[in-house]
């Protein structure tokens, strides 16, 4: 896949299969989209495009952007596109100006002007422009007009309910991971950056990496603790089983929130390396103990709640 980042760089696309959104959290509702791009070019002979928007859209016309967390981060966005076969993506920069574009503007100035596409598909409620008035029935005849096809896609469906960044965001803040990973397609996961901290649970026999996020957008699960996995440069190519702790730690200090992994089997120096976190399901929500043995108790406890949950997945 080849990136761009410069509207006034593209090359000259061949039968451009375009689609464009935030595409935050690239969920199999988005991965649907994929398939029937990659089908069309297949059929055609052309090329899959998408259009993707940084910073997210949201950020720059909501009145109180720092309220929007995000599914991934744009380079996440863009490892998880490349791995599903995409040929292109271009990465536009969402601004005030581009915001103001009319529906038409957006149409004829932006997708044809620059693209030439020889189809455009959309999702089942995609809106554009200014206001968000442009819809598929203006996309279908301007499409008329302008000389190239248009499809729009269905919604997919999971156990009753639509597909959507906005479900899968509050699942992850309501403790509901499983459901949460079953419209991702995936494990939900950031990056974090491991710094020394009090090392308290070292001292009972349970040490954890402590990890910095450097992205303040990316949404990051509520309290409590969780059955994870972990990657990283740093742990040579294996994935380790883990559990997490997210929360303000009462039993010990109880004086700022933290995140900190609990690697079963590892005992390694691993400080100021970046690991990912793979979260799979959660087990309980934070509780104050009476002292560190009870503390060492119920940790034990949950290192055989992670592990038996874990197994399940491969």
């Amino acid at each position: 896949m080849t990136v761009h980042n410069d509207l006034k760089q593209l090359p000259n696309f061949h039968n451009a299969v375009i689609t464009t959104g935030a595409f935050d959290g690239v969920h199999i509702g988005h991965q649907q989209i994929i398939s029937r791009m990659k089908q069309i070019a297949l059929e055609t002979g052309g090329e899959t495009v998408i259009i993707t928007f940084h910073p997210h859209p949201r950020k720059v016309i909501s009145s109180i952007p720092g309220e929007i967390k995000q599914l991934t981060s744009l380079e996440e966005r863009i490892a998880l596109l490349a791995q599903m076969g995409i040929d292109h993506l271009v990465v536009v920069n969402f601004d005030y100006a581009f915001s103001n574009l009319t529906a038409n503007q957006y149409v004829k100035e932006f997708l044809f002007d620059h693209f030439h596409p020889h189809t455009i598909l959309v999702g089942y409620d995609h809106r554009f422009g200014n206001g968000r008035t442009g819809n598929f029935e203006l996309l279908q005849k301007m499409g008329t007009e302008l000389g190239f096809k248009t499809e729009e896609i269905n919604e997919k469906w999971v156990e009753g309910e639509i597909v959507s960044s906005t479900h899968i965001r509050n699942y992850i803040q309501e403790h509901q991971i499983e459901k949460a990973n079953a419209l991702l397609g995936y494990p939900y996961q950031f990056e974090g950056f491991v710094v020394r901290g009090n090392q308290i649970g070292r001292t009972i026999g349970f040490p954890t990496a402590n990890l910095h996020i450097h992205n303040e957008e990316k949404l990051i699960p509520s309290n409590g603790v969780y059955a994870v996995k972990v990657k990283g440069n740093c742990l040579d190519g294996s994935v380790y089983n883990g559990m997490m702790n997210i929360g303000i730690r009462p039993t010990v200090d109880g004086q700022k929130k933290v995140i900190e992994v609990h690697i079963l089997e590892f005992d390694q120096d691993i400080y100021e390396q970046n690991l990912t976190v793979m979260v799979y399901e959660y087990i309980r929500g934070e509780v104050k103990f009476d002292g560190l043995e009870a503390l060492k108790a119920q940790l034990a406890k949950d290192k055989i709640t992670a592990a038996a949950i874990l197994k399940n997945y491969k």
